[in-house]
C-alpha cells in the first residue's frame, strides 16, 4: 500500500506554508531609454573575483538605475515559449498587526484589476492567448516573498511583448477597486477553508509557536486572519502595496527562446519608470530566535489517523557564496543520502520499525538550517519509532559511514549532475527560474550546470570518509532544539511524558553496533539469454516510428528523438491483469506487482540490487493493472543495456522474499487502523466503493481480505502473468538508432519465453450503478464539506468523440471558475475532470468537484447544474470555445517535442487499435468544437441520468 498522507504537520506541513499560499491563478507610458547596470559574464569554470561562486555565463543579470534587478536567459526549450516570473522580496512578515493576510490577498488582486487590464481583463486576455488560469498563470505568497509566473509564447509578437508590460502592472500598476476587494474576500477566505478546517490546521496552530518560538514568522502566517480578511479597509492594502511593492524589492526573471536583447529593451521599457516611495520603510529581515536548550510539544487532534514524532535541531543558515560552502552543501547531499539509505533499509524488515522515517539536513526558515528527523510509528509503537530513527544517526555517530557507502553516494551524486550537464541544452526554462529567484532572495550563488559538472568531477573525490563521519555530532544537539509529537486524540492516555520522551532519544544511542554493508560483485545475469531474431519490419515516416516484430511474438515499437540526450523511455504491456483473478484471490494479485518489485531479482535481494544499481542511470519496475500487465522503465544511452538485463530478469527471475510481504501486510495493517479518523479517507473511500457498486477489485483494501491473502498466491500470479512474452508490446522513445539498440531488443526482448497462450482481458461489471443517486456523509468537526457530482456511461471512444469531451472538461471549468469563484466567491479552486476508456469496455466519467462552506452546498451544487443546463441549451460561447482550441493547441505544439508524451501515446495507440498517425490531425480536429457540437455533447454526456452526488458534511452534532 503506498503511504501518501501527509506525515508532517509540524515541520513539513510548515515548509510547505514557507513554500507560499497560491492564488492559482493602463496603456503603458513609454519610458525614455535608462542605461541599466550589467554584470559581466562570469568563467564557467572559476571562483568569482571576490573569492565567491561565479554567476552562471548563460544569464545576463543587472540593475535598473530604479533598483529593479532583472535575469535574462536564451534558453530553447520548450521551444517558441518563455517564463515570466515577478519576484518581490515582501511577504506575510512584513504585514501590519491590521494587515495579517494582505501580502497574499495582494496577490489575488493582480488578477483582479491593474491600469492596462482592469477588473477580470487580464486573466480572460491569457486564456484567449492559451494561457491557463491556475495551471500556467499563477502566484504565490510565503514569508518573505511574493512571485508571479507568466508563461507566454514566444512565437507570437504581441501576447510576448505584453507580458512584461503584464509584470509591470502586477509590480507597480494594480488598482485595488474597492468592489473587486470585496468580491474577492470570499475567495480569499475559501482559500483559507480549503486548506484548513481540518486536523492539519489544528495541530499547526498548537505547534508552530513552539516550532519558530513565538517569532514573526509565527505570527505571520501568509493566509492571515479570517477576521481582518474580512473587515479589513481597503488603505490597509493599499498600504501594504505602497510600502512594499517598490523596484529596488523586486525583480524580473525572464527565461526562453527569445533574443535577450529584445528582453532587455522591453524590460527597460516597462519598468525603468517605476519609482521608489518617498522616505521608504526599511526592508527588516527578521529570524527565529534560538530555543535554549529543548522545548517539547506535544499535541493531538480528534481526527489525525497517525502517530509521529519530529526532533527538529535548528542551526544559522549557512548561505552557498563561496566554493567552501559548495564543498559543504555536497558533504551535507552525501550524508542525506547515507543516512537514509540506512532508514530505508530498515523498511525491508519482516517487521519494520516504524511506518516511515526520514533524517536530514536542509534549510530550514527565519535564517535557519536545521537537522530534522522523523518518524511515523505504528499504533502504540512510538518508542520503536524513535528510537528506531534516532539510533541511525547514533550508529553514524558513534562508528561512521563506511567507505563503500560513500562510493555509492558519490557515484550517484555524479550520476546526477551528469545527467543535468548532458541535458544543459534540452532542460526545461522553469528549472532556471527557481535558481535565479533564490539568488535574488537569498544572495545564493547560481554557478550554473557546466561549473556544476566540473566542480563536482574535480573535487568530490576529495571529500573523506572522516569528513563525513564527523558531521553527526555537529548536527546532533540539545540545544536549540524542538520535539514535536502528534497523534490522535484517541491515544493521548498513552503518548509519553516530556521526561519519558527524552529518556527514549537518550537510550537510543545504547548498545548499537556498526552497519555491516552487505554487498555482491555477482553478476545481474550469469549468462545471456538465446537472442531471437526479427522477422519483420515496418516503417512510419509521418511519426517517425519503427516496428520490429520479434521470433517470440513480441512486437517493438520504436520512435528516436533528440528531445533529450540521456534518455530512452521503456514501456511494454499485454492484456490480461488482475481481471484473470478470482475475487478469492484478487487481494494476492492486486498486490503482486508491488511485491515483486520491492523484493530484487534473481539472486539479489532489494538492498543488494539497489547498491548494484548504484552509478547507473536505471529504473525499471513491473506492474499489474486491471487490464494489463507490463513493464515501465527508463534508461540513459549508456544504461541501456542493464535496463534490458532487468526487464529480462523481471520476466524470467523474479524474487520472493517473505521479508518484504510481512513488512508490506504489516504496514498497511497499521494505516487501516486508524483510516477511519480523517474525514477525508471516509469520503474517498465511499467513493470508491459506491463507484465499483461495492465490488473489492474498486474499494480499499480491508483487514478481512490483508488476512486472506498471501505470498505464494502472488507470486504464483505474477509467474504466470509473465510467464509469455508472445503478446506483449513494447515502446521505446529517445536517443537512440534503431541499428544501435536493435542487437539488444533481439538478445534480451527476443530472448523472452512464448507459450503463445494469446489471453487478453476479461470485462468485469466494476463501474458506477445507473440512475440518479445522492450520497452524504457525515464526518468531521470543521465548517468545511466537499462535494463531487459524478455523471458517467457508456463511450464510444473515437478521436471525434474524445475533442468533444476534451472541450467540454476545458469549458466547464472556465464557466465554474466564472461563476462558483469570481462571481460567487463561494468557491476556491471547482475542479472538472473528464476520463473516458475504451478497455475493458467503453465508458466515461465526468466529475465536477469542490469544497466550500456546509452552508452553500445546496446552492452552489445547483448552481452548477444550472451551469451544465446553459450548455445543453445554448451550447458553449464561441470566446470560451476559442480559449480551449488556442490553449490545446499549443499544449499539443509542446507535447509533440517531448518523450513522455510519445511514450503514453504510442502505447494507448497500440492498446486501443487507433492509428498512430491521428495525433498530426489533432489540432485540425479541434475546428470541429463548435456551439453545437458542444450543446450535443452536454446532452448526450451530462443528462444527469446517471448522477451520483457525493457530499461531505460536517458531523451532527
Amino acid at each position: 500500500m503506498n503511504f501518501t498522507h501527509k506525515f508532517s504537520i509540524a515541520a513539513l506541513s510548515f515548509l510547505l506554508l514557507a513554500g507560499g499560499i497560491s492564488a492559482q491563478q493602463a496603456k503603458k507610458k513609454t519610458a525614455a531609454p535608462v542605461k541599466a547596470k550589467t554584470s559581466q559574464k562570469a568563467a564557467a569554470t572559476s571562483p568569482g573575483a571576490a573569492g565567491g561562486l561565479p554567476l552562471d555565463p548563460e544569464v545576463l543579470k543587472g540593475t535598473l538605475p530604479n533598483g529593479l534587478t532583472y535575469y535574462i536567459r536564451k534558453n530553447g526549450e520548450p521551444k517558441n515559449r518563455a517564463v515570466l516570473y515577478l519576484v518581490t522580496k515582501a511577504g506575510s512578515v512584513l504585514e501590519n498587526d491590521d494587515q495579517q493576510g494582505l501580502a497574499h490577498f495582494t496577490e489575488h488582486m493582480a488578477f483582479n484589476g491593474t491600469r492596462d487590464f482592469p477588473k477580470n481583463d487580464l486573466v480572460n486576455y491569457l486564456q484567449k492567448s492559451g494561457i491557463k488560469f491556475g495551471a500556467d498563470l499563477n502566484a504565490y505568497t510565503s514569508f518573505d516573498e511574493t512571485v508571479y509566473q507568466l508563461p507566454v509564447p514566444t512565437d507570437s509578437v504581441k501576447v510576448f511583448q505584453n507580458g512584461f508590460n503584464i509584470l509591470a502592472n502586477w509590480a507597480a500598476y494594480q488598482t485595488f477597486d474597492p468592489k473587486e476587494i470585496n468580491d474577492e474576500r470570499g475567495v480569499v477566505l475559501e482559500e483559507e477553508r480549503a486548506g484548513g478546517k481540518n486536523a492539519e490546521e489544528r495541530l499547526r496552530n498548537q505547534t508552530l509557536p513552539v516550532l519558530l518560538n513565538s517569532s514573526r514568522y509565527a505570527q505571520r502566517l501568509p493566509i492571515g486572519k479570517e477576521d481582518i480578511l474580512k473587515t479589513f479597509k481597503p488603505e490597509a492594502i493599499t498600504s501594504f502595496y505602497h510600502d512594499w511593492y517598490r523596484p529596488d524589492l523586486q525583480a524580473v526573471i525572464a527565461v526562453g527562446d527569445f533574443d535577450p536583447a529584445q528582453v532587455l529593451s522591453l524590460i527597460k521599457n516597462d519598468f525603468s519608470s517605476l519609482k521608489n516611495p518617498l522616505n521608504e520603510k526599511p526592508r527588516t529581515y527578521y529570524t527565529v530566535p534560538p530555543t535554549t536548550g529543548t522545548v517539547v510539544k506535544i499535541a493531538t487532534d480528534k481526527e489525525f489517523p497517525y502517530t509521529l514524532a519530529e526532533i527538529i535541531v535548528k542551526h544559522p543558515e549557512t548561505i552557498i557564496k563561496t566554493p567552501a560552502d559548495y564543498m559543504q552543501s555536497i558533504r551535507i547531499q552525501l550524508f542525506n543520502a547515507m543516512l537514509n539509505d540506512r532508514l530505508n533499509e530498515l523498511l525491508q524488515k519482516a517487521n519494520p520499525p516504524f511506518l516511515y522515517g526520514q533524517s536530514a539536513y536542509g534549510a530550514f526558515t527565519g535564517r535557519q538550517d536545521a537537522f530534522t528527523t522523523l518518524a511515523v510509528a505504528k499504533p502504540g509503537e512510538l518508542e520503536t519509532a524513535i528510537k528506531a530513527a534516532v539510533a541511525e544517526t547514533e550508529r553514524v555517530r558513534q562508528f561512521g559511514f563506511t567507505l563503500t557507502e560513500l562510493e555509492r553516494a558519490k557515484q550517484n551524486a555524479l550520476l546526477g549532475v551528469d545527467n543535468a550537464y548532458k541535458e544543459r541544452d534540452k532542460t526545461q526554462s522553469a528549472f532556471f527560474v527557481g535558481q535565479y529567484q533564490q539568488n535574488f532572495l537569498t544572495g545564493g550563488a547560481t554557478p550554473g550546470v557546466s561549473f556544476a559538472y566540473n566542480y563536482y568531477i574535480n573535487n568530490i573525490g576529495k571529500i573523506t570518509l572522516a569528513e563525513l563521519n564527523a558531521m553527526a555530532a555537529k548536527f546532533v544537539s540539545d540545544q536549540n532544539r524542538v520535539i514535536i509529537v502528534e497523534a490522535p486524540d484517541k491515544d493521548k492516555d498513552k503518548l509519553p511524558t516530556e521526561a519519558a520522551l527524552l529518556t527514549w532519544i537518550a537510550d537510543a544511542g545504547k548498545g548499537l553496533k556498526p552497519y555491516i554493508d552487505y554487498t555482491t560483485d555477482k553478476p545481474l545475469l550469469d549468462k545471456l539469454p538465446a537472442a531471437g531474431k526479427t522477422v519483420s519490419t515496418q516503417v512510419d515516416s509521418l511519426i517517425g516510428t519503427t516496428t520490429l516484430m520479434l521470433s517470440n511474438g513480441v512486437k517493438v515499437i520504436l520512435k528516436p528523438t533528440q528531445f533529450k540526450n540521456d534518455q530512452i523511455l521503456i514501456n511494454g504491456y499485454a492484456f490480461g491483469g488482475t481481471s484473470l483473478a478470482s475475487d478469492q484471490d484478487y487481494t494476492s494479485a492486486g498486490m503482486a506487482a508491488d511485491i515483486i518489485s520491492g523484493s530484487g531479482i534473481a539472486g539479489f535481494t532489494q538492498a543488494e540490487l539497489d547498491k548494484k544499481l548504484s552509478g547507473k542511470n536505471v529504473r525499471v519496475s513491473p506492474y499489474i493493472s486491471d487490464v494489463a500487465q507490463g513493464i515501465s522503465a527508463s534508461a540513459s544511452p549508456r544504461d541501456f543495456e542493464t535496463a534490458m538485463q532487468l526487464i529480462y530478469l523481471y520476466f524470467t527471475q523474479p524474487r520472493k522474499d517473505q521479508n518484504i510481504w510481512d513488512s508490506n501486510i504489516s504496514q498497511t495493517k497499521s494505516v487501516l487502523a486508524t483510516r477511519n479518523l480523517d474525514p477525508g479517507s471516509i469520503f474517498s473511500d465511499t467513493v470508491s466503493s459506491t463507484l465499483s457498486k461495492h465490488n473489492i477489485r474498486g474499494m480499499v483494501v480491508t483487514p478481512e481480505l490483508l488476512a486472506g491473502a498471501n505470498l505464494d498466491k502472488a507470486y504464483a500470479f505474477y509467474q504466470d502473468r509473465f510467464a509469455d512474452a508472445s503478446s506483449f508490446v513494447f515502446t521505446l522513445v529517445g536517443n537512440f538508432t534503431v541499428d544501435q539498440i536493435k542487437p539488444y531488443l533481439e538478445a534480451y526482448l527476443g530472448g523472452l519465453p512464448a507459450t503463445n497462450k494469446k489471453e487478453t482481458y476479461k470485462v468485469l461489471d466494476v463501474n458506477p450503478p445507473g440512475g440518479q443517486l445522492t450520497k452524504i456523509v457525515n464526518k468531521g468537526i470543521g465548517d468545511k464539506s466537499t462535494v463531487e457530482l459524478v455523471y458517467s456511461g457508456t463511450y464510444d471512444y473515437n478521436e471525434d468523440n474524445n475533442v468533444q469531451m476534451d472541450a467540454l472538461e476545458a469549458i466547464m471549468q472556465i464557466k465554474l471558475d466564472e461563476r462558483l469563484r469570481e462571481k460567487d466567491g463561494k468557491v476556491y479552486s471547482p475542479g472538472v475532470k473528464a476520463s473516458y476508456k475504451k478497455i475493458p469496455d467503453g465508458r466515461y466519467s465526468f466529475t465536477v468537484y469542490f469544497e466550500c462552506a456546509p452552508a452553500n452546498v445546496d446552492s452552489l451544487v445547483a448552481e452548477t447544474i444550472d451551469e451544465i443546463s446553459k450548455i445543453k441549451q445554448n451550447g458553449a460561447l464561441p470566446s470560451d470555445i476559442q480559449k480551449f482550441a488556442v490553449t490545446e493547441a499549443r499544449s499539443t505544439q509542446v507535447q509533440l517535442k517531448e518523450n513522455i508524451f510519445w511514450a503514453g501515446y504510442l502505447g494507448s495507440s497500440s492498446q486501443n487499435s487507433q492509428d498512430p498517425d491521428a495525433i498530426l490531425k489533432h489540432v485540425g480536429d479541434l475546428d470541429k468544437v463548435t456551439p453545437q457540437s458542444t450543446k450535443d455533447a452536454a446532452n448526450k454526456y451530462l443528462s444527469g441520468n446517471n448522477l451520483i452526488k457525493f457530499i461531505l458534511l460536517p458531523e451532527k452534532k
